[in-house]
Order: C-alpha cells, then structure tokens, then sequence
C-alpha cells in the first residue's frame, strides 16, 4: 500500500490562530531538537573526539563543521556541560518545556540547591524576566565590604616554579579589581587568539572550568607577554634584557629526537621538535664555540623570516591556513622543509599557523605538505586528509519528528509561559534565590 505524504499548507494559507499555533509549536519542536542537539555535543566535548582533527575545541569544531559562530558555539559548549549538573532543568529543556534562551541564562547560576527554584521561574515568566533575575543576583552576589577587599589587597601575592617536565606552573592571589583586570587582558587575548568577540552574554560563563578554554587561556597569557615585551614601551637596549632565549645546537635541530643542546637559557631543556617550532620563525644569533664552549665568534641578529617574505605570506595566507581555523593573530612561519635540513627561506617553503597548529605539526605528529600546483594539504597522525569546507550532508530527519520519534507529547501550548501579565517583584524573587543558597 503506497504511504500518503502529508505537506503542511503554506502560510499564506493558515488564519491567524492557526499560524500563531504553528509557530509556537514549531519553536517547542526546535527546543526539542536543541535539547538533543546539546546532548549530543555534551557527549562529543567528553569524549574530545574533536581534537581528532586538530582543532583547539568543541566550539571550534561546531564552528567548521557546523557553520556556528565562535561565540554562539562556545556557548552551547558551556550550556551543554552545565546541565549535565542540572537534570532538572536538562529534563524540562528535552521535553520542549523552557526554551534555550531561558536554560542559558539559567545555567549561568544554577545548581542543585537553587534549579528547582529558577525552573518555576522560567516557567512562569518570559526569558526577559529569566535573564534580569540571573542579573540581579550576580549582582548581589558580587558586591564585597571594604573589609574583605583590604584582606584581599594585604594577602595579594604571586609565585611560580617550573616542574619536573619543564612547565612553568604559577600560582596568583590577586585583589578583585586586580584579578579582574587580569581576567579582562586575558579575556581581550582569547578572543584574538580564536578572531571572534564575545558578546556581553558569553563573557561572564567562560570561568567554568573547561579543559580547552584553559589551555587556551595558557596561551593567551604567552601572548600578553609576547605582545608586551615585543611593544615600544621600553627603549631597545633597556628591551634586550626581557628577550626568551634557546640555546640550541644546529646539528641538534637534524636529529629524530632528544633534547641533547636545546635548552631555555636559565630554564630546563626543550626537546628538538619543539626547539625546531621555536626555531621556524624566530631571531637567530650564531655563536661559535671552542671545545670548551668558549665563545670564539659572534654572528649578527638576523630573522629566520624578513619582514619582506613575512609581509608576502600574509598578503598570500591572511591568516592561519590550518582547515577551520579563523586565527589571524600571533602566527608563525612554519618551514615545509626546515632550513635546518636545507629547506630554502621562501614563500612556497613557507606557510602561515597559529601557534596551536604549529605545535600540532611539530610536536602533534600532524602533517602539513604542498602539491605541486601550491595547494597546501594538512593530515592527522593517522595519515587522514582534513578538508577546508566539510562535505555537506542532507538532513536525514525533520524537527518535528525529533519530539516524535522521542516519545514527546508537544503542542502549540508546550513551550508558552504561564505569565499572566503581571509584574515581576525582583527583590522577592533574588531574595528566594539567595535562602536556597543558604539552606
């Protein structure tokens, strides 16, 4: 028996009870499907299946593979791995009950004291008034006496030691209006690190702890320092003192392996790939020693790149031309083939990559090579090619059978808030939120 395909009525077609019905619906299918959607990811973020193909994040991931934005990407990262903690609010999220607009807000403060309490905000109210009383209580909960503030100023303190593997670990105690300031310039550096600006919304929810954000925010931190000592603030003699060196040995850079002649002058020993990575785009000095390491002779300062072929690989890369990257800040030239071995210092020997992707190639296992028309390929350990564009892939299912197929009852009346209109009286509700904190 041939099955009867049914095709909704155009627009055009529906009353107005009826349109405002489908939209409605319709909006409680999409919550539906977003519920899934961030589970879904939730479970891809654990797994960290997305490193498979290099790129720094989850967020980054959705952001090739998906088309989202950074910003929107990074944030349904954190939503996802919040109501992991929430199943509460994650139960009424999947069955189309409160919609994504109010579980992001709601994830930014709620835990397993207070979510009951936010959930039957949320679905009695508008996400406007979901949002201005998340607001509201991070405001009451961030305001500090003079007392602490001063204890904080007198405890405020810095250390650091490098560890047994070479890391440098630092441990801080800053004052609250010193630490945000510091959070802010880090904040500043992620987003030029990643090219996209957080929106006011996201800022706030990326101090959750997060493998990947950290370890971008290390690097961000390298970039501060970089981006400080490199500046014009301190006169160039006065600037010579705060350079980095690496004392390496040439021959040292051809070896397979080993640390032997690579090391952080005052610092531990760097292993030769990643001296080579240090050494693809840096200031070189040649020293010439005697069997004592007597220096004999010293070499002029030279770039391992001029300015001229770097001015040429930007105009050519306009950034880092690893697939799905969006860096164009902080790049390296990396050696196709290193001049260590004989490769040659110029452009088609050259491509531009962040950092993170340069430390991919060298120390990683990754690949990067060109064909001979100067397409540039880039392989994972495992010898698989990674694409620029993803192939695009037909949906296989629609969102309306999402909420079917799981067994959800959604209607027209699912996702519509119990409001009736009336005021919201902010202090009572803040004030709700702050004894389910206490209790």
């Amino acid at each position: 028996m041939e099955s009867v395909r049914f095709v909704a009525p155009h627009p055009e077609h529906l009353s107005k009870e009826s349109l405002q019905d489908a939209i409605t619906e319709l909006a409680a299918c999409i919550t539906v499907a977003t519920a899934r959607l961030l589970d879904l990811i939730a479970e891809l973020d654990r797994r960290e299946a997305w490193g498979d193909w290099g790129v720094k994040s989850c967020a980054h991931w959705l952001n090739w593979q998906c088309g989202i934005g950074l910003g929107a990407a990074r944030e349904k990262v954190r939503v996802a791995r919040a109501l992991a903690m929430l199943p509460l609010i994650r139960e009424a999220f999947a069955r189309g009950e409160v919609s994504y607009s109010k579980v992001r807000a709601m994830t930014r403060i709620a835990d397993s004291d207070n979510e009951d309490y936010l959930l039957m905000i949320a679905r009695h109210g508008t996400a406007s008034h979901v949002e201005d009383l998340v607001r509201s209580f991070r405001r009451v909960r961030h305001n500090e006496s003079a007392k602490v503030a001063n204890e904080a100023h007198t405890m405020r303190e810095l250390n650091w030691y490098w560890d047994d593997d070479g890391s440098l670990v630092i441990k801080a105690r800053l004052p609250a209006e010193c630490g945000a300031l510091v959070l802010k310039a880090l904040e500043c550096a992620v987003d030029e690190i990643d090219d996209q600006q957080f929106n006011d919304n996201v800022s706030a929810e990326t101090s959750l702890p997060e493998k990947p954000y950290a370890a971008r925010r290390a690097d961000a931190l390298g970039n501060i320092a970089g981006d400080y000592l490199t500046s014009n603030t301190k006169p160039s003699r006065q600037a010579e003192r705060y350079q980095v060196l690496v004392h390496v040995n040439r021959e040292a850079l051809k070896k397979m392996s080993g640390v032997d002649g690579a090391e952080l002058q005052h610092g531990p020993g760097l292993c030769r790939d990643t001296a080579r990575r240090i050494a693809c785009d840096a200031t070189i000095i040649e020293l010439e020693t005697d069997a004592q390491d007597n220096p004999l002779n010293i070499g002029r300062k030279s770039r391992t790149v001029p300015p001229s072929i770097r001015r040429a690989l930007e105009h050519r890369d306009k950034g880092c031309r690893f697939p799905g990257c969006t860096n164009v800040r902080h790049l390296d030239a990396h050696h196709l083939q290193h001049w260590a071995d004989g490769g040659e210092t110029c452009v088609r020997n050259l491509v531009l990559l962040c950092r993170h992707h340069h430390r991919l190639i060298h120390e990683d296992g990754f690949k990067v090579t060109t064909r001979d028309d100067g397409k540039v390929l880039f392989f994972t350990p495992g010898d698989i090619w990674i694409p620029d564009v993803p192939a695009l892939t037909a949906p296989g299912t629609n969102v309306e059978s999402i909420a079917k197929d799981a067994g959800i009852d959604v209607s027209a009346e699912t996702l519509t808030p119990k409001w009736q209109g009336e005021r919201m009286d902010m202090g009572m509700a803040v004030e709700g939120l702050i004894q389910r904190g206490d209790l």
